[in-house]
């Protein structure tokens, strides 16, 4: 048993992040970051869910980049081979559920 503050996590990088589990090949992950990720695709599904601040989440659909505001709450899921990059607005606290070892 453990609990996590998300609104205190901070990491002395982007990107950082807070092991919490792996559920059978299933990493979830608490991140900070003040910066962008890169353009990737993710090894199967992803759940991103915004904790704390906003992020501009960028992806492709049928070649076409749309983009959506995050705000705290909110959650985005990204099928398999859906190409996306995460852009904080600011500082942002996200939870990550993705495959293990996934970009």
């Amino acid at each position: 048993m453990r609990t996590y503050n998300s609104k205190r996590f901070t990491s002395d990088k982007a990107w950082g992040a807070i092991d919490i589990a792996n559920l059978d090949g299933t990493s979830v992950r608490l991140h900070w970051t003040n910066q962008p990720y890169k353009w990737h695709i993710n090894d199967g599904q992803e759940v991103f869910a915004v904790m704390d601040g906003s992020v501009e989440m960028h992806y492709k659909d049928q070649g076409e980049v749309k983009t959506v505001l995050l705000q705290t709450g909110d959650i985005f899921y990204a099928s398999a081979g859906t190409e996306h990059i995460a852009h904080p607005v600011g500082e942002a606290r996200i939870l990550v559920i993705e495959k293990a070892g996934s970009v």
